[in-house]
């Protein structure tokens, strides 16, 4: 299972190296990390996605939030929250037909045109894991050029006042 885990930290320098090596020092993996500043330019909130069982999120958010300069860590996966993944993808056309083929495909996924040149467009999507990855899927047929994608970034729903990570 996937585990969104989300921590409000103090933006000092190498705070991400310190996170980073004390989860992967506990032989833990990290799918996707993500992270940037908040409305308060002295803290930043990060994302990280991490594949385990119960025991394996216990840990990271055990080891992660006794780190000094972290002030919250909030696991998201069963609470109701919203998530969001942003992928570019580059796509070659070798054809008329074939550029309105892949335009076609990504008004069915409300992408967006974020540059085209005479042999390539390039679309860009911020949507939910699960509609990234069917995307994707049926891009496959497609000679894909360049790809990025960005990784998982949350905010949790509040609840009587209740303050996210």
């Amino acid at each position: 299972m996937q585990h969104i885990i989300t921590a409000l930290v103090e933006n000092k320098p190498g705070m991400l190296a310190r996170i980073v090596g004390l989860v992967s020092g506990r032989g833990y993996n990290i799918e996707t990390l993500n992270v940037g500043p908040t409305q308060d330019p002295t803290l930043s909130k990060m994302t990280l996605v991490v594949p385990g069982d119960a025991h394996v999120l216990r840990q990271v958010t055990l080891q992660v939030s006794k780190l000094v300069d972290v002030l919250r860590v909030t696991d998201v996966t069963g609470k109701r929250h919203i998530d969001r993944e942003l992928i570019l993808v580059e796509i070659a056309t070798e054809s008329v037909a074939q550029r309105t083929e892949i335009l076609d495909l990504a008004t069915l996924f409300d992408a967006e045109i974020a540059g085209v040149s005479q042999c390539s467009i390039t679309l860009q999507l911020a949507a939910d894991s699960n509609v990234i990855s069917d995307f994707m899927l049926l891009l496959k047929p497609y000679h894909i050029l360049d790809l990025s994608r960005s990784g998982r970034i949350a905010v949790a729903h509040t609840n009587n006042g209740d303050s996210p990570a």
